[in-house]
This record gives structure tokens, C-alpha cells and sequence, in this order.
């Protein structure tokens, strides 16, 4: 079992910023990719990033350039960074982990932290 707990969110103006920690715990062995989501309301969730254990990352295009997700191995953690940030970037985000375990695919969330971009 994998425990997911994100922090970080909050209000900020159109241009600024956010970090977005997510801590993971539990049973955290064969972690093979984290990741952040999103979902604003009345949409679908969707991808903002995901990195690999082996440091390998992957943006949505509405992102690119603007966000950066970096993790801590030793700390058991990953982050989201965002910059110039915009009222479509308004949202619920979720810290993802995918565990192999065999050949069986297991994918945990936190319970999100908002995140509004509004003046």
C-alpha cells in the first residue's frame, strides 16, 4: 500500500507561481513513475507530468515550458513547480504513483490539493 499526500496549493495571481510537493509512504518499493493530474471542474482529469525512477519526464503540451516536476528519491517525494501560471491552469491536482509488483500494475492518488489561478 502506498500512502499519497500532496501540499502546496493555493491562490496566486495569472504569472505567478507554485510549488506542489507530494509525499509518498507505505509500502513505497518498485515505484516505477510518479506523476501530477489534474481535473477542473466540469472536465475530464488530465496529465500535467510524470517522471520515472529513472529521472525521465514527460509534459502536457498546455504545460510545456512552464512547469517542471523534479523528484527526491532519498525523500520519497516528487514536485511540481509552475510557472507563468494561468487561469486555465486552475484546478484539483493529484499526485500519481505507479507500482509494478510482478507483473500486476497498481496506480495510487492523493486527495489532491487545488490549485486557483485567478486576479
Amino acid at each position: 500500500q502506498v500512502q499519497l499526500v500532496e501540499s502546496g496549493g493555493g491562490l496566486v495571481q495569472p504569472g505567478g507561481s507554485l510549488r506542489l510537493s507530494c509525499a509518498a509512504s507505505g509500502s513505497i518499493a518498485n515505484i516505477n513513475a510518479m506523476g501530477w493530474y489534474r481535473q477542473a471542474p466540469g472536465k475530464q482529469r488530465e496529465l500535467v507530468a510524470t517522471i520515472t525512477r529513472d529521472g525521465g519526464t514527460n509534459y502536457d503540451h498546455s504545460v510545456k515550458g512552464r512547469f517542471t516536476i523534479s523528484r527526491d528519491i532519498v525523500k520519497n517525494m516528487v514536485y511540481l513547480q509552475g510557472n507563468s501560471l494561468k487561469p486555465e491552469d486552475t484546478g484539483l491536482y493529484y499526485c500519481n504513483v505507479r507500482q509494478m509488483v510482478g507483473s500486476f500494475r497498481y496506480v495510487y492518488w492523493g486527495q489532491g490539493t487545488q490549485v486557483t489561478v485567478s486576479s
